[in-house]
């Protein structure tokens, strides 16, 4: 075995444990706590693969902006509310089903691919083309998108001011 598989799997158990406790955790907050741990290990896959621009994004925007804004509209909530708020699942055993299912369906796929196909050359570095992509064919669903999150954090803004 080779260091880089043995990093992936440890990063593989890292993110598959996280990402359960993100899914079965009782404790909202907890389950935030597990997200960034799982984004952070993603992040992970991102340097193994030598995509480090990626795993700048994904450290910098998923587990650095995304767990901050979860986290203080946590805290907000549950000081408007005045309890501690939990999460309960009710559906564990048909989202169970439903995983496993994608799991076979995914295995199979991975298990009837031709192994000795050729891969298409890999260029040195991404980054250039991503900044290409983003600023050109994709710009417009891009910024969709970044209004789109600002209207759920005004909207969570909304829900979590007192009522003067």
């Amino acid at each position: 075995m080779t260091a880089e598989t043995v990093g992936f799997c440890v990063v593989a158990v890292v993110l598959i444990a996280s990402s359960l406790g993100v899914v079965l955790a009782p404790n909202l907050f907890h389950a935030v706590l597990f997200l960034a741990v799982a984004l952070v290990a993603t992040g992970g896959v991102f340097l193994l693969l030598d995509a480090a621009f990626l795993f700048g994004v994904q450290l910098l925007l998923y587990a650095g902006g995304v767990v901050t804004v979860l986290v203080f509209a946590i805290m907000l909530t549950e000081r408007i509310v005045g309890q501690r708020l939990s999460q309960t699942n009710r559906h564990i055993v048909n989202g169970a089903l439903v995983s496993a299912a994608v799991f076979v369906a995914l295995a199979g796929f991975l298990v009837r691919r031709p192994g000795g196909a050729a891969l298409p050359a890999v260029p040195g570095d991404a980054t250039v083309a991503i900044g290409t992509a983003l600023v050109g064919r994709y710009a417009g669903p891009f910024e969709l998108l970044a209004v789109l999150l600002v209207a759920a954090l005004l909207g969570a803004l909304y829900l979590a001011r007192t009522e003067d």
